[in-house]
């Protein structure tokens, strides 16, 4: 009886009957392939003889001392080049010194190069012994004209046996001395099995770092089922098919040279991931569809390998024909950051991945963009600042040109002034036009998407704009949703081990601290206000940074220092410049205490007075700041203590723990906490010290960006009218003001003729509205101009009245003086000491992020605000009260109960929805009915930290009123109020 195959050899079957039977591969034997040279010749012999004869008789090839001459100069060019420049190019040899030995894809109705082309050779050897040292042999090896291409080692999941053994077979059992393995003389090394792929660009025996080549399933690890095959049949049904490798050669496959922090230059073999190959071909097959003027959003996950994607899309756009005809769609490719660290790195991939260096043009200045744009450069590399200031001097020339825009980490600021500035300058308006009206039509046309542009955003956090500025548009019901065009999830990148999970190893540390009345009286204080004042106070003062200093620096020498082979570093994240000077010197001083031979560096921009002088970050390290990743990588720097800097865009492996004393939330706690998720063979897991934010505000941040982000819905231009109304009806400008003052500056006026009509208006600011006025007002004018600027590159129509308003707020706004607003906690810091301070390490917080798309919802649409009345309580209330109260009761923890009562509570209290909801839409009464049912969950959920709160709460009736009292006082914001309104 005949039974199904289910062993190794039949998968190596399934998958070279593909190769030879339907993708027109050619097979080979394992004894034309010569050990000593690394190459098939009958194979070779068969492309040469075919497509240059008379290069085969001017070489006399027949003659087998001439043939070993020719043979091992390939072969030492391939040991010097790599197999794939050696194939693109071709070598050299005696009188011939132009041997081509391959014929690269041809471009539309070129039948020449079509013929060419036709005639390589692709083959498949199964069973290739390789070694001259033994009899090993690798399962399946692909050739073009005779040279290795990749191999692969097969296993087969019903037989016991998995990828993971494939790969531990080519670390144990692959010598990467035999030729075959060397690096750069094979594109890529595949472990297969029939449900996973992994790759290794370059071999490294134990240390050989394979990566999955998956499709993904379910926005996470692995492929999904196939209808009438293997789940791993796409590799052979569609990477391995002749257009598909030829396209990998060509254009993905190369080999990067990289310099050490001595000096040394490295060779690196770069082969694509399957989302980086995947992105990139859906990408150019839609623009050759659809021409150019399209928009497209690519969610691809911090540490997923964007600049890699970045180079291989702007390289292959420069060249791009239209699926109609051959015309080449675009005449530069601009690819635009806004961190200059990211300026540096993708300019340099970009240099690596283009065949043609003199294509690529890196703008360090703003006059460099503008001669690479006039010169019609093929590639500029730019950031975003410096096209301001170029605006004024673009020419008319690039009108009638097109250009693909490749925008890295983009952000909604990218859909406001910068970017209409940005389509301005690439427009080149020739004619300069003649009325106020041609003007503000020809303004409101340029603030549109360019339609001679195409936009290709990345980011990983994707914000509400940025989704409804280059989403892709769908609808559900009646409501328009955008979504991105292609998506590498978190879930996915993580799973994968691409990068790694931050959130797994997250220990929040709580500050306990007691504050001294020193006065003799009894003021009275905002007491929101107070309170702000007083966590600053005390997590800045003197005796809390040191103590957090000696926690960080004893927890790396206990937890970290031995991570990644003894090479971990951590990063200090610092709520401003004074902050991380504080906790720069006071790691210096304990490290040197306890005698550690670590060292650390400080990172933040331009000069800062402190102590009495100005610092700056070259002062204080001792070195110049573009030293500074290259310091932290070497020697015994180990902590790297930042303000902002280096928080978003930084992409050091190395990085393992890091110690966060400054608040997060939202996209800011995903990009600076993703600064850790960067993989390295070396790096098992991470670690994240918290010293400020609840682990309920971090995890909320990570859910909206773990698997795909959705807009629920666009933006309600309607609110413009709305806003626009109001501010009319203000009492400070009347609609000849507006008119006279765009007029004036449109008409690029002296400046006095336009201060002399803003400086009447602000008069009328000043004594037409009284202190909430003025806030609204000024809040509502704020609002305006932020979504117009944002919608007027999305709207199908046109507003002139709206334009004009926008000029004009955009004037007035910068005069008008901040409402005169009491600050009535001023001088409380002069009535307190701090008596003590501990800092306490928590157990380690387990994350649960979800399994679904997350929608976000448009932007919030302000109110234009108001003033909300302070609360005003004596000092000794603030700090006694409690004390007062209950402090006979046996608390386990009184410190860490009062904590829990005037922070944690509270925070949990106000991120309830329904609560939320309450306080916008209902009186106080409903509002305090959802405020209670809040309370009683928080305080449930502290059941197993705070037994004897929970107990207190459920059994004291007159703790629960005092609690219950206290928490809605400290929460509740009544519709309207400042505090409430964006």
């Amino acid at each position: 009886m005949t039974t199904t195959d289910t062993s190794e050899k039949g998968l190596e079957n399934i998958i070279v009957a593909a190769l030879t039977d339907e993708a027109g591969y050619e097979a080979g034997t394992s004894g034309d392939y010569d050990r000593e040279l690394g190459l098939d010749w009958p194979k070779l012999k068969q492309f040469l003889y075919a497509t240059q004869r008379a290069t085969v008789d001017l070489l006399r090839l027949e003659i087998p001392a001439e043939r070993q001459k020719f043979l091992e100069r390939l072969r030492a060019n391939i040991t010097k080049r790599g197999v794939v420049e050696v194939l693109r190019t071709g070598i050299s040899h005696g009188p011939v010194a132009d041997i081509q030995l391959y014929y690269a894809t041809p471009s539309a109705g070129n039948a020449e190069a079509a013929r060419r082309h036709a005639q390589n050779v692709f083959s498949v050897t199964r069973q290739l012994f390789y070694s001259t040292q033994n009899r090993n042999s690798v399962d399946v090896a692909v050739f073009l004209n005779g040279l290795p291409l990749l191999t692969m080692e097969l296993k087969n999941s019903l037989t016991k046996q998995t990828v993971a053994d494939a790969v531990t077979q080519y670390q144990q059992d692959r010598d990467p001395r035999d030729l075959l393995f060397q690096p750069g003389r094979c594109l890529v090394h595949f472990a297969v099995d029939d449900q996973q792929v992994k790759f290794c660009a370059a071999l490294s025996g134990k240390s050989s770092w394979f990566l999955p080549f998956n499709r993904g399933f379910e926005q996470g690890a692995g492929n999904p089922p196939h209808a009438a095959g293997l789940k791993t049949t796409y590799l052979w049904e569609s990477v391995l098919q002749k257009d598909s490798l030829a396209d990998l050669l060509e254009n993905y496959a190369a080999v990067l040279e990289t310099e050490d922090e001595q000096g040394k230059k490295h060779r690196k073999p770069v082969f694509p991931r399957y989302h980086q190959l995947e992105v990139v071909r859906r990408l150019l097959r839609d623009v050759r569809m659809q021409g150019v003027g399209q928009r497209y959003l690519i969610q691809h996950s911090a540490g997923s390998g964007k600049s890699n994607s970045l180079a291989w899309l702007a390289h292959q756009l420069v060249g791009l024909a239209a699926a109609s005809d051959s015309q080449t769609l675009f005449d530069s490719v601009v690819v635009i950051t806004d961190r200059r660290n990211l300026d540096k790195q993708i300019k340099e991939t970009i240099k690596g991945f283009a065949q043609v260096g003199s294509i690529v043009g890196h703008a360090e200045r703003s006059g460099d963009l503008r001669k690479f744009l006039q010169a019609g450069k093929k590639i500029i590399i730019t950031t975003v600042q410096k096209f301001p200031f170029i605006l004024d001097d673009i020419g008319g020339e690039l009108r009638g040109r097109h250009f693909a825009l490749l925008i890295d980490e983009a952000h909604s600021s990218q859909g406001g002034r910068t970017a209409a500035k940005m389509n301005i300058a690439l427009t080149g308006i020739e004619d300069e036009p003649e009325s106020p009206e041609d003007k503000i039509i020809a303004l409101m046309e340029a603030r549109k998407m360019l339609p001679n542009a195409s936009y290709f955003a990345f980011t990983a956090t994707p914000k509400n704009q940025t989704l409804e500025l280059f989403g892709d548009p769908y609808q559900e019901g009646e409501t328009t949703k955008h979504r991105p065009f292609h998506t590498y999830a978190m879930k996915q990148a993580i799973q994968e081990g691409f990068i790694m999970d931050v959130l797994k190893s997250y220990t929040p540390v709580d500050s306990y601290y007691r504050l001294l009345k020193k006065v003799e009286g009894d003021p009275k204080f905002d007491e929101k206000r107070a309170a702000k004042k007083l966590r600053l106070y005390v997590e800045s003062h003197e005796r809390a940074i040191r103590r957090k200093a000696e926690i960080m620096a004893d927890h790396f020498h206990e937890q970290t220092q031995h991570k990644l082979g003894g090479q971990a570093r951590a990063m200090v994240v610092c709520n401003g410049i004074a902050r991380a000077v504080d906790y720069y010197h006071a790691l210096q001083t304990y490290l040197q205490e306890r005698g550690s031979p670590y060292r650390t560096l400080l990172a933040f921009s331009g000069e800062f007075a402190y102590g009495g002088k100005n610092v700056t970050e070259e002062a204080l390290n001792g070195f110049a700041s573009n030293e500074l990743e290259q310091r932290f990588r070497a020697g015994n720097y180990r902590f790297l203590v930042v303000a902002d800097k280096f928080q978003t865009g930084y992409d050091e492996p190395l990085l393992h723990t890091m110690y966060v004393d400054k608040p997060l939330a939202g996209v800011k706690a995903v990009q600076t906490l993703s600064r850790l998720n960067r993989a390295h063979p070396l790096k098992r897991d991470t670690a994240v010290l918290d010293f400020y934010n609840e682990t309920k505000v971090i995890e909320e941040s990570f859910k909206d960006y773990y698997q795909t982000t959705i807009l629920s819905a666009a933006t309600d231009p309607n609110k413009l009218h709305d806003w626009k109304s109001d501010l009319d009806g203000a009492d400070v400008y009347d609609p000849a003001d507006v008119q006279t003052v765009v007029s004036l500056f449109l008409d690029a006026a002296p400046r006095p003729q336009l201060d002399a009509v803003l400086d009447a208006c602000v008069g009328r600011y000043r004594g037409n509205l009284d202190e909430d006025g003025q806030v609204r007002f000024k809040g509502t004018a704020k609002n305006f101009v932020r979504t117009y600027e944002f919608l007027g590159a999305l709207l199908p129509y046109q507003q002139a009245g709206w334009e004009k308003l926008s000029i004009f707020l955009n004037l007035l706004l910068p005069k008008l003086p901040a409402p005169v607003e009491e600050d009535l906690s001023q001088g409380i810091l002069e009535t307190i000491n701090m008596d003590s301070y501990r800092a306490q390490i928590k157990e380690t917080q387990v994350m649960t992020l979800p399994e679904y798309d997350r929608e976000i919802d448009p932007a919030e649409l302000g109110q234009g605000g108001g003033v909300s009345e302070p609360e005003m309580v004596p000092l000794s209330l603030i700090v006694s009260q409690f004390n007062t109260l209950f402090g006979d009761i046996p608390w386990e923890d009184k410190d860490q109960v009062m904590r829990v009562i005037t922070q944690e509570l509270p925070a949990k209290v106000a991120a309830s929805k329904a609560y939320q909801n309450a306080m916008a839409n209902s009186d106080e009464q409903n509002a305090r009915i959802e405020h209670d049912k809040a309370l009683q969950t928080a305080v449930l959920s502290f059941l197993k930290v705070h037994n004897d709160l929970f107990k207190q709460f459920s059994g004291n009736p007159s703790f629960k009123h005092w609690l219950t009292d206290e928490s809605f006082r400290q929460t509740y914001l009544p519709p309207g109020s400042a505090t409430s309104a964006t």
